[in-house]
């Protein structure tokens, strides 16, 4: 059985960093699945998930949504069955539940993810 935990949300204040881990047990193979992280899309009646970050099986390709770029970085530690996602200079807009996801193909699309953990929270205070 698949089980994706994710760790290191917390309270924390504008322009402060947090690191978040990812770690995924169960699949003999993580070093062959694509890992993203993913936070509600705010105001949503329906939940929806915006991508927040990606990185193929072998690390070597990441992806940020425009919010991301310059400020968070995702890193995986195969090793481990472990993806990290380092947020810095956080922003109130940064508040939300992340959530990790586990795909085979990888990309921004929610649906393509078949593993999914409940999520750590993260706020930042102004």
């Amino acid at each position: 059985q698949v089980q994706v935990e994710e760790s290191g949300g917390g309270l924390v204040q504008a322009g402060d960093s947090v690191m978040l881990s990812c770690v995924v047990s169960g699949r003999r193979t993580f070093d062959k699945y694509a890992i993203g992280w993913f936070r509600p899309v705010p105001g949503k009646e329906r939940e929806e998930r915006e991508c927040v970050a990606t990185i193929n099986n072998s690390g070597d390709t990441t992806y940020y949504t425009d919010s991301a770029k310059g400020r968070f970085t995702i890193s995986r530690d195969n090793a481990k069955n472990t993806v990290y996602l380092q947020m810095n200079n956080l922003k109130p807009d940064d508040t939300a539940v992340y959530y990790c996801g586990v795909s085979r193909v990888g990309g921004s699309r929610t649906d393509v993810y078949v593993d999914w953990g409940r999520g750590t929270q993260v706020t930042v205070s102004s």
